[in-house]
């Protein structure tokens, strides 16, 4: 049976690229028949009607623990970037090293950074080199939403590789949408504030035909980075320092059509980012009075990526994704310009293809059923001393159902993954690997007349080793195994609307979970301290509660939104009880955390408030006075103006970020920006 299935597996490419091929070509040709049935039947008859436009607040309870932000509160929030509005939500810590510079990443339910997925409209973004996505790269210029599930999406119908992660980010971009008749629509964007801080951006979008749509947006970012902060010594802080080597120029393009057919829909994205920018690097004094660190980093990313979707009749649907990707980076650190550091100069480029296709079959009122088969492959080239170019094939198989009972909603999955590295030199691959992996999700409502939920879910998931992991010189380790985390999770959700009132809803969400990691992946010394080497030896537990609660009223003309989340984590490091710090906090993760949000809005005014703390914590597996860290946190205001001008509409922005002006650290040595200020201008034409 295991030989049938790995057979299956390394086969599955051909099927899903036929699978993708006479889909496409289905849908086209019934697109092109469709035109011409329309154009016909309609040629002697105009029908006018005038335009109606519902709306509705929905609220639509998650199976899934989910966070969402959208729209205007997405808006209203003092973010530069997709990991600084990633902040706000409960569970999450990022990695921040410096200023709008240094590398953003995010960490899910303290489970790290290489089991969190990041999807991009719908479709992963990748990083076999070190598993690591830079949230720092996306905009929120033309964001519509950014939502985090822990476990998997409350959906079966999805690509495999959506089951295939402890927790996942979804940033979904801006969709063309248009009123009435109008078919160009025109937003022109210009930032500017501390550090020299200059960010312009324009995106148009136009109705082609009936069937089809265009968006084009392009953005450029500078800035100098340099900010101060206080450097402490053992007695405290006794001066004020300036971050050098902190800037950035970067520039972004994303251009995308977005197609309509029969029962279904298409979109193509293709983006393009380039940037230079130094990294500041760690602030520790290395000549007295001195502060430098002058590495450098060039980055190249672009990829094309395509979603198709139809529902072809009520029991059957189809969806299929493909993407290219090729992603480019060079490192140099160069002792001439900064004595303390080795030379190097290093390019790494990365390809990676993917294809899938899912299907959703309604066997029964109530009972659904869905496939996914993925296929994904990526390769890595570098200029290193010993270098095995490897590259992987991975091969994802996941089968899903839903049952539906009304009062009690039922999810289970399970996922293949099949994964084949090749490498250059003769030998050195790490060989195949396989795994089954299950997840069971439940959500039961006790009440017929009340909007209480209970929900619960068991998810058991792995993540590969990343290439740097297995093949990096004189530092990877072809023997590793992968590293496994078994998820359980119970929760409530109270969620209710309130209509007329001036109280309008109410939302609150309390989840408690156990986590466990397995086989974790840690870097160990050899025979010296300047060659080190991967081993799987780590084993943590986390034990930590979630608490959101969100609402809306009105006093008056005044329409306000506040928005709370709390966090409590104990996260334990259970691997070795013999040694010294067993039992200890793992690095970097608090034990309480929290945010809070409140948005006013009151004519063409909105008032927005934000909060984010950070509480006492460790930055090394020795739980010890010499490595504790203390509590930070950060106050951040904004207010804007909508002003119509005849049929465009112009939005300014004032922006106070750190108005307390604390001096703190997310990360050891990488001191943050104290009070800074920013200005935006939206002109919608």
């Amino acid at each position: 049976m295991m030989f049938l299935v790995r057979r299956m597996a390394k086969h599955t490419h051909i099927l899903l690229f036929l699978s993708f091929l006479l889909a496409a070509h289905r849908g086209h040709a019934q697109y092109f028949m469709e035109g011409q049935v329309s154009s016909i039947s309609m040629v002697d008859t105009v029908f006018q009607i005038d335009t109606i436009v519902i709306s509705a607040k929905k609220i639509t309870p998650e199976i899934i623990p989910a966070q969402r932000l959208s729209g205007k509160e997405l808006q209203r929030l003092s973010v530069v970037s997709v990991a600084d509005a990633i902040r706000y939500f409960s569970g999450v810590q990022i990695k921040d090293y410096g200023g709008i510079g240094g590398l953003k990443t995010v960490n899910i339910r303290s489970m790290g950074t290489q089991h969190v997925g990041v999807f991009y409209d719908g479709i992963q973004l990748g990083n076999a080199q070190n598993g690591q996505v830079d949230l720092g790269r996306f905009s929120m210029d033309n964001m519509e939403a950014i939502s985090l599930y822990n476990g998997q999406k409350s959906s079966i119908f999805q690509p495999a590789k959506d089951f295939a992660s402890a927790g996942s980010v979804y940033m979904t971009t801006r969709k063309p949408d248009f009123e009435g008749d109008k078919k160009d629509k025109l937003k022109i964007s210009l930032t500017g504030g501390s550090f020299e801080t200059i960010n312009p951006s324009v995106l148009w979008e136009h109705r082609v035909g009936s069937r089809l749509d265009l968006s084009l947006n392009a953005e450029y970012m500078y800035t100098s980075g340099r900010y101060k902060f206080s450097y402490k010594k053992k007695e405290g802080y006794d001066t004020t320092e300036v971050r050098r080597n902190g800037d950035v120029r970067a520039f972004r393009m994303e251009g995308g059509l977005y197609g309509r057919i029969e029962d279904g829909e298409w979109r193509i994205k293709v983006y393009g980012y380039n940037s230079e920018r130094g990294y500041p690097g760690a602030s520790v004094r290395e000549e007295p009075g001195k502060f430098k660190h002058e590495d450098r980093q060039w980055d190249t990313n672009f990829f094309i990526q395509s979603s198709w979707r139809k529902y072809r009749s009520e029991r059957y649907s189809l969806l299929l994704n493909g993407k290219y990707a090729y992603d480019y980076l060079h490192y140099l650190s160069d002792p001439r310009l900064d004595v303390t550091t080795m030379y190097v100069n290093n390019h790494y480029r990365q390809q990676e293809t993917y294809f899938s296709a899912a299907h959703k079959v309604t066997l029964a009122e109530g009972w659904r059923v869905s496939v996914a088969s993925d296929l994904q492959h990526n390769t890595l080239h570098a200029d290193l001393v010993d270098f095995v170019y490897p590259s992987r094939y991975t091969v994802l198989n996941a089968v899903a159902t839903a049952f539906d009972f009304k009062r009690l909603k039922v999810q289970g999955s399970l996922l293949y993954t099949y994964v084949h590295d090749r490498t250059k030199l003769v030998g050195a691959s790490a060989g195949d690997k396989n795994e089954w992996t299950p997840t069971v999700v439940a959500m039961y409502r006790p009440f017929r007349e009340r909007d209480l939920s209970l929900r619960a879910f068991y998810k058991r998931i792995f993540r590969m080793p990343t290439l740097n992991d297995l093949y990096y010189t004189f530092i990877g380790n072809k023997y590793l195994n992968p590293e496994y985390t078994t998820q359980y999770n119970v929760g409530v959700v109270y969620r209710r609307a309130f209509p007329g009132k001036s109280f309008r809803s109410l939302d609150i969400q309390v989840d408690a979970y156990l986590n466990q990691v397995d086989n974790k992946i840690i870097a160990m010394p050899t025979s010296n301290q300047f060659q080190w080497t991967m081993v799987n030896l780590g084993y943590v537990e986390i034990r930590s509660l979630d608490a959101g609660v969100q609402g809306e009223f009105r006093l008056g003309k005044v329409s306000v939104h506040p928005r709370l989340n709390y966090t409590y984590q104990k996260a334990q490091d259970l691997t070795d009880s013999s040694e010294e710090w067993y039992g200890g906090q793992i690095p970097y993760i608090p034990w309480h955390s929290g945010s809070a949000i409140i948005g006013a809005a009151y004519k063409g005014w909105d008032l927005n408030y934000s909060f984010i703390y950070t509480g006492e914590r460790y930055e090394s597996r020795a739980n010890i006075p010499e490595n504790y860290a203390q509590p930070w946190y950060t106050h951040d205001m904004s207010l804007s103006r909508r002003i119509p001008l005849r049929k465009t509409d112009l939005r300014v922005t004032a922006e106070l970020n750190n108005i307390f002006n604390q001096q703190y650290e997310v990360v050891q040595c990488y001191p943050m920006p104290g009070t800074n200020f920013k200005i935006k201008i939206n002109w919608m034409l």
